[in-house]
């Protein structure tokens, strides 16, 4: 239901021949990179690779392969789908050129270190062959070697060894005695340690093991002291729908990090995505409610409160109350169960407006469905108001759809609801029935009418006329 609430994120892609227009239909947050899923008008998928906010590379892609980095962080990454009202947040611009394939790795070694670059070309599996990849990060590895950074080599051969666990070479490498120290350091420091000489090996291990209380600990730091609080949000959400509740400190504390970042409203509706019910817990619910109801915003409210409904403060009341008095019936109709539960919630002291409300309900519902079916629908609302003369007439309708021979009454209810179709529907008969009849032809001259069709009115009035000459 909250989807109704979220616009779509679209982005357009500049290529050198083309401008595609797209949705993202999901994201994937993976330590420093994030991966959008972009879907085109015509159902063609597009992949975009982002690192540290900044877009790095993408492209349309048939088939994301089992086991490559886009795979991998939809599998194990923080991921928000399409209707998630974080997205728009997420997408740093609406749209993206495509970088040249051919001088990328070349543009990036210009824009990060080395490390950075070996780490990055291995996130780019789905648009460059392996072997491509391994080439590029080999020559970085090589680099270091050369030099003498056997460290810097080593944390490369370990971004290698991760991409291609298979791989021989370095399988061999990495456990040659060139090596030995620096595989000891990783196994025998602490992690403030490891932190300083290599941050974006914790950072990715600490990720990739976040929901161990030690590992997250140390990201949520390692993201505090950057601070990256928009990626800490992120976490929390994500920890928060899993765990489907929040303490009040926590709660306070990331309310007051997403107020850097979105409107209340809209971190109401993130809290209402993770199904933590923001009107029992967040204090401002209320006031954001009562402010969209004052400008006129009855729907968006509803769809806030709704799935939320039977566990609502008790002084909700009076919001309840003017959203059944201002909401048009056809949207109430349209979310008609959960409406039930709403009127169940609230005393009804003004009983002609109720029941006011319930005729325009009965018109909506008789624009969609056979009289039978409005009666079942109207049914639990009897028990609210068993003293209501619509859902009577909707009894008593449905009853008269058993008697062919009383269609004339039936078709004059019909025409009480506008529902001049089956109205015509039923003095027809009628007239069929009793030719000599003038009632069921003037019935139908004026249900034309009420159709805005003169000349039908005018024929059926013509033949009025002409019964009462007899």
């Amino acid at each position: 239901m909250n989807d109704e609430l979220v616009k779509p994120t679209e982005i357009a892609i500049k290529d050198s021949k083309q401008m595609i227009n797209g949705q993202v239909v999901r994201a994937a947050i993976f330590a420093r990179s994030e991966i959008f899923e972009v879907t085109t008008i015509n159902n063609e998928s597009y992949y975009l690779i982002y690192y540290k906010n900044a877009f790095i590379y993408g492209d349309k892609v048939e088939g994301i392969e089992e086991g490559s980095f886009i795979d991998h962080a939809f599998q194990q990454g923080v991921v928000f789908e399409s209707q998630h009202t974080i997205m728009s947040e997420l997408l740093p611009k609406s749209s993206v050129t495509l970088p040249n394939k051919n001088k990328l790795f070349a543009q990036l070694q210009n824009q990060y270190d080395l490390q950075e670059t070996a780490y990055i070309a291995t996130t780019l599996d789905s648009f460059f062959t392996r072997d491509h990849i391994i080439k590029v990060v080999n020559k970085i590895l090589s680099y270091f070697k050369r030099g003498g950074k056997y460290f810097k080599a080593f944390q490369v051969l370990q971004i290698l060894t991760a991409f291609a666990p298979d791989l021989q070479s370095a399988k061999d490498r990495f456990n040659s005695l060139d090596f030995l120290s620096y595989k000891d350091f990783y196994k025998s420091s602490d992690w403030p340690s490891i932190q300083q000489k290599d941050p974006l090996y914790v950072e990715r291990y600490c990720f990739e093991h976040r929901f161990n209380p030690e590992e997250r600990n140390l990201l949520e730091d390692v993201l505090r002291q950057q601070d990256r609080l928009f990626e800490l949000l992120l976490l929390w959400l994500e920890k928060a729908k899993r765990e489907a509740t929040v303490d009040t400190e926590s709660l306070k504390l990331y309310t007051d990090i997403a107020a850097q970042f979105v409107s209340k409203e809209a971190w109401m509706l993130m809290l209402e995505q993770a199904n933590i019910n923001p009107f029992q817990q967040l204090s401002e619910a209320k006031s954001v409610i009562e402010t969209l109801i004052q400008e006129g915003y009855y729907e968006q409210a509803a769809l806030h409160l709704l799935d939320f409904i039977d566990d609502l403060p008790d002084n909700y009341d009076s919001i309840l109350d003017s959203l059944w008095t201002n909401l048009n019936a056809a949207f109430i109709v349209s979310h008609l169960d959960d409406f039930i539960l709403v009127i169940e919630q609230f005393p009804h002291n003004d009983q002609s407006q109720s029941e006011q409300k319930i005729r325009q309900l009965a018109v909506k519902l008789l624009e969609k469905h056979e009289v039978n079916t409005v009666h079942e629908k109207l049914t639990p609302i009897k028990t609210i108001f068993p003293q209501s003369e619509v859902i009577r007439d909707i009894d008593h309708m449905a009853g008269l759809t058993e008697s062919p021979d009383r269609m004339m009454e039936l078709g004059q209810y019909y025409a009480q609801f506008q529902q001049y179709d089956a109205a015509i529907d039923c003095f027809s008969w009628e007239m069929e029935l009793h030719p000599q009849h003038a009632t069921p032809v003037e019935h139908l001259s004026k249900m034309y009418q009420h159709k805005g069709m003169p000349e039908e009115a005018a024929a059926y009035q013509h033949i009025l006329v002409e019964l009462k000459k007899f």
